[in-house]
Order: structure tokens, then sequence, then C-alpha cells
């Protein structure tokens, strides 16, 4: 039996002979390489690390282009995206992209009320169950921030075009306007079964040990806009998104540094979207970075949090 780890045994597995099908499913930068890897080799990669495509999204694309790879994303809402998409020619049809988001469990609370939560609090997200890193994204909204950004890349859409609704019962996993006002979203039970089996078996569809959705019993459904005042993550995400370049690869790790210290409880919870601007702004812009600058630029917003402690 062989044993591997770090980065070089994550870049061993995705360019292994035998496997036709990567899943990236690594939490944060630390997935760029190997997807950029099993790309290179025309490999089928099932994406469920946004990461990679929020700090190097055009790098990605290219190389899936260039070799013959195809990204299928794993996440539930670009999941569900692909799946409205499924039947549209071509982009000129999409009118916006509307991303659902169930709002975390400090849905509807103020400025004043967030400000001493504690990771404890952070860690219950209402709807589903995942590791603390992207619990924590949730309840600040930067993890819809980061969807945006992948959004972008992954369907070659401006900013403008990629909008946020809050839905409280992540019923509809996402939705897509089309410019003759017509609206496709995908329905389905808060189970990512469903979005992980069809990276594994697109085009095909096959049963799904995940509980259907039961019209008559699931709850009403709401939608609202964000609030950006009470969660500035998701305001500074949607700018890094506009600008682009480098932007987006300094507010990503600037953002990974900052959530690993409010896990630690060395920061309160505002501390986390200040920290992510300090490295933002510490980083000297870039609009067309190659891999080096993007790395560099994740470097510099690391170090320049770790640094202000």
């Amino acid at each position: 039996m062989t044993v591997l780890w770090g980065e070089e045994g994550l870049l061993k597995a995705a360019s292994m002979d035998e496997a036709d099908t990567v899943i990236t499913a690594v939490v944060g930068m630390v997935g760029l390489k190997p997807t950029l890897a099993a790309l290179s080799l025309g490999r089928r990669v099932g994406l469920a690390n946004k990461e990679t495509m929020v700090c190097a999204g055009e790098l990605v694309m290219q190389a899936a282009k260039q070799h013959g790879g195809q990204i299928i994303p794993v996440d539930s809402e670009h999941s569900a995206i692909f799946q409205c998409l499924m039947g549209s020619r071509d982009r000129g049809e999409v009118k916006d992209i509307i991303l659902t988001c169930s709002g975390g469990p400090f849905f509807g609370m103020t400025k004043e009320e967030l400000a001493g939560v504690t990771k404890h609090d952070a860690l219950k997200h209402p709807n589903w169950r995942m590791g603390e890193k992207i619990t924590i994204d949730c309840a600040t909204l930067m993890n819809k921030g980061l969807e945006v950004i992948e959004a972008m890349r992954l369907y070659e859409l401006p900013a403008e075009q990629v909008k946020v609704v809050i839905h409280r019962q992540s019923i509809v996993h996402s939705l897509v306007e089309f410019v003759d006002g017509a609206m496709l979203a995908q329905f389905g039970v808060p189970d990512m079964r469903i979005p992980i089996q069809l990276a594994l078996t697109y085009p095909n569809r096959t049963d799904n040990p995940a509980p259907g959705l039961d019209l008559f019993s699931c709850p009403p459904l709401t939608f609202c806009q964000p609030d950006t005042e009470a969660f500035p993550c998701l305001a500074i995400a949607m700018e890094a998104a506009k600008a682009g370049g480098t932007a987006c690869a300094a507010m990503n790790g600037a953002n990974e540094v900052a959530v690993a210290l409010y896990l630690q409880e060395q920061i309160g919870f505002y501390d986390i979207p200040r920290l992510v601007r300090l490295g933002m702004d510490a980083v000297p812009f870039t609009a067309r970075p190659d891999l080096d600058q993007i790395l560099e630029a994740d470097r510099l917003a690391r170090q320049a949090v770790i640094s202000s402690m």
C-alpha cells in the first residue's frame, strides 16, 4: 500500500494513469495545482473546491480547453446552474445567474448583535453539515462571495450578471434568468449526494439514495436580499470579483488565514472582514496574472494578515 500526503501526494493522486475522473474536494488554495494537473491530462474534474476558481479561474478554464479536460461543478449551487444551462444554446441567452444563499446561522442579526458571536455560534449552520472553514464562510457570507467569483469563471459571465438572493430553506439551489424573462431553477433536498453523483455520472442520471423532494411537505419558499452592511465579507468579495486579477487571490488568501484565526479564537467575528481588507490592500494589483503571480499574491496576503497580529 502506498500512502501519499501533502502537495506532492495530491499531485500524484490527480495524475494517476488509471484515473479518468478526479474529484477536487480539498479545502482552500491547496486545490489549485492538483486541479490544473488533472485538467492538463484531459481528465474530468468534479470540482468541489471553489478557491481554485476564485484564485485562478481563467487559468483553469484555459487548461481545460487546451487539453480537452472537463469541469463538472459539485457545489450544490453551481451544479444547479450547470443543470439549468443544459438546454441553453449560448451564453447570450442568459440574463442573470442567481445564487441562492441560506443566510447562515446569523440571518437577520444586526451588526451590534454579531459583534460578539463565537465560533461555536458560527458553526451551527441551519441546513448543511460541512467542514469548519466553509461553515464559517457561510456565517460571514464570504462563501457566497467566493461562489459569485466561481460562477463568473465557470460560466464566463461578468460580475454584473451574477446575483445573490437569501433563500433560507435551501430547497432552490440556484436559478438562471434568461433574456426573454423565463427563469429555470433546480429544486431538491439539501443533500450533497445528488450533485456529487451527477458529477460522476454526467451526462447520465441514475438512482440516488438521497430522498426526493416532497412538494406537499416542504416549507414555503422565501427569498430576500442579503444585508451587506451586517455581512461585509460579501461586499468585499463582490468588489474583488469586479476587479479580477490578483485581487481575488489576495482576498481568498487573507480570508483563509482570518478564518483560521477565528477558529482558534484569536480574533472576533468582525475582525475577519477587517483582515481580509488588510490582506487585499497589501498586495500590488496585477490585472492578468500568471500562475506564479497568483501564488505570490496569495502568499503576500497571508503574510500581511499574520504580520498584523
